[in-house]
Order: structure tokens, then C-alpha cells, then sequence
């Protein structure tokens, strides 16, 4: 439901019951939507911020960045994910859910157990984010070098 129609509904409700309803509703909708924002590079690439912002979120904390490195190595049932860990099995959880939700990390159910692995496309966009900047700063440099080797060249 557009936040239109629920303004127009409100307003000429005689039930202020389903004028709470649909502002219920409508909240929901708009709650439930991951709003993507998007980012241009200096070179024009253009960047979904917020999955950006969720990995670069998630690989901020070294706890996070051991568990992907450990993952890497294979999948791995939860307990031995946190076994290397002196913190509490909550602590580790809520580690996962950040990567899970950064889509670094992907849960499977076999049997009983459950088994977490890693999934490495996120951070591809992360080192295209990086990368256009390092091209940014790699032509900074080169026009910083030339401005030197033109002035040694004055001085002869």
C-alpha cells in the first residue's frame, strides 16, 4: 500500500481502528524493504552502500575476520566455529548473524547439525570499491612524480 492511499484512507476513515491498521501496515511494508542506496566512484562505478556497508561492517571486527579466515579453510559445524573463541556461545552467534547478513557467511542444516560456510562474492565488491581508489591515488602519485621529474628537469 502506497503511503498515499494510506494518508487518503486515514483521513476519510470514520474508524480510527482500521486507520491504525493500515498505518500498521504500511509501516511494515516499508520496514521489511532493505532500501539500497547507491554510491558513484570517482570513476563512475556505481556501488549498492548498503550490502557495502554491511561487509565492511562485518570484516571491522577481528573476531569476524578469524571466523571468515576459518571458514575459508572449509565449512565447519557451529561449535568448532567457536571453539577458538573465549567468549560466550551468544557472543559468537550474533558474530555470525552479522556475516550471515553481510552474505559472507551461508548456514546448511544436515541431520542435526548445522554447518556454516563461506561465501567470498561480497567481498569482491569490496575489493572493486578499493580498487577504484587505488587507481584514484595511483594517478595522484604519478602526477606528484612527474611534478618532480619536471622541476629536475627545469633546475638543468
Amino acid at each position: 500500500m502506497a503511503i498515499s492511499a494510506l494518508l487518503v484512507d486515514w483521513s476519510f476513515s470514520s474508524a480510527p481502528v482500521k486507520a491504525i491498521h493500515l498505518l500498521r501496515a504500511a509501516l511494515s511494508q516499508i520496514t521489511a524493504k532493505k532500501f539500497t542506496c547507491r554510491h558513484i566512484t570517482p570513476y563512475g562505478v556505481i556501488i549498492a552502500v548498503n550490502q557495502l556497508t554491511d561487509v565492511l561492517t562485518a570484516i571491522s571486527h577481528p573476531t569476524r575476520r578469524a571466523i571468515i579466515g576459518q571458514l575459508a579453510n572449509g565449512p565447519a559445524r557451529f561449535l568448532d566455529v567457536a571453539k577458538p573463541f573465549d567468549t560466550a556461545l551468544n557472543a559468537v552467534s550474533k558474530h555470525l548473524k552479522l556475516l550471515e547478513r553481510a552474505g559472507l557467511i551461508e548456514r546448511r542444516k544436515q541431520g542435526r547439525e548445522v554447518y556454516i560456510s563461506f561465501r567470498g562474492e561480497p567481498l569482491r565488491q569490496v575489493a572493486g570499491w578499493v580498487h577504484e581508489y587505488e587507481r584514484f591515488w595511483n594517478e595522484r602519485l604519478d602526477q606528484f612524480q612527474q611534478y618532480f621529474r619536471d622541476k629536475k628537469k627545469e633546475k638543468r
